[in-house]
């Protein structure tokens, strides 16, 4: 029987066919190509439905990223909480004049040496004066006008600034309170009023505050990285040298870093939650 076209048609049905490849079909993010083409793909030249510039900073309110996850704002709003109540319990100790407070002596001649404090080097009174508010204000100052002008956002410069604030509300009264002295080991054994260590307060909670309104703004892991290490370790040697050089107990100093861990943790969860918000 001879074969019509129509079986012929229908034979060939069955045969299998290689699929041709469409080129051009996956360039639905070239834009340039794709409007040359003069056939834009249905994600090129749509503006974005979330933009970048105006999401809320995961990093302590950083521009341009997503908003932060609920387990960053329940971490920090347990740091502060957690320093807050360490804060407490070596504050009853100190006023207590409890078994915590036999960790000074060794400390302090760890540090120091057991003898009792001779001259002050010029090098341990230029870090311990580091602490006083002539030096660490004006940081404190120019970071928060820093990120004022960069972000236009009022609550993390008006939650920093306060923090600020109750430093000495919250050490005047403590150190009258508490009313610890000084011992062979101090430079001013008779003085009242060491714990906690207003220095080293005014010290941690400035240069670390000033970090925190900085830091959203610095770009690249390993600057972010050095601005923090910069911080610890600026806090570090002017409690380092508070010690040194006779001035403080190390637990006055430790009282004090409590103190302003929850303060400074309060004042970033407070920004970081309000910032989620807008």
């Amino acid at each position: 029987m001879e074969e019509t076209p129509r079986l012929r048609k229908l034979a060939g049905d069955t045969l299998p066919v290689t699929p041709h490849h469409r080129h051009r079909s996956a360039l639905a993010h070239n834009s340039a190509e794709a409007a040359s083409l003069g056939t834009p793909r249905r994600s090129v030249g749509r503006p974005s439905q979330t933009p970048r510039d105006e999401r809320c900073g995961d990093r302590l309110g950083r521009p341009g990223t997503l908003p932060p996850v609920p387990g960053r704002l329940t971490f920090l709003f347990l740091l502060p909480l957690l320093c807050l109540v360490l804060f407490g319990l070596l504050t009853w100790q100190e006023a207590a004049h409890g078994p915590v407070l036999r960790l000074d002596e060794p400390l302090r001649s760890a540090i120091a040496g057991p003898s009792p404090p001779g001259p002050i080097p010029p090098l341990g009174h230029y870090f311990a004066a580091l602490g006083n508010w002539y030096a660490a204000g004006p940081v404190l100052v120019a970071a928060m006008a820093y990120a004022w002008w960069r972000s236009r956002r009022w609550v993390p410069v008006a939650a920093y600034a306060v923090a600020m604030a109750a430093v000495p509300a919250i050490v005047a009264p403590l150190k009258t309170a508490v009313d610890r002295t000084g011992g062979a080991l101090i430079r001013v054994p008779d003085h009242a009023g060491l714990y906690p260590s207003g220095h080293a307060a005014t010290a941690a909670l400035a240069y670390g505050a000033a970090m925190l309104l900085v830091l959203p703004y610095v770009t690249g892991k390993a600057a972010r990285r050095l601005l923090v290490a910069a911080a610890v370790l600026l806090n570090l040697s002017i409690g380092f040298a508070l010690v040194y050089c006779g001035y403080h107990w190390p637990l006055d100093v430790v009282g004090s870093w409590l103190l302003c861990g929850a303060l400074l943790g309060g004042a970033s969860a407070l920004s970081c939650w309000w910032g989620s918000r807008g």
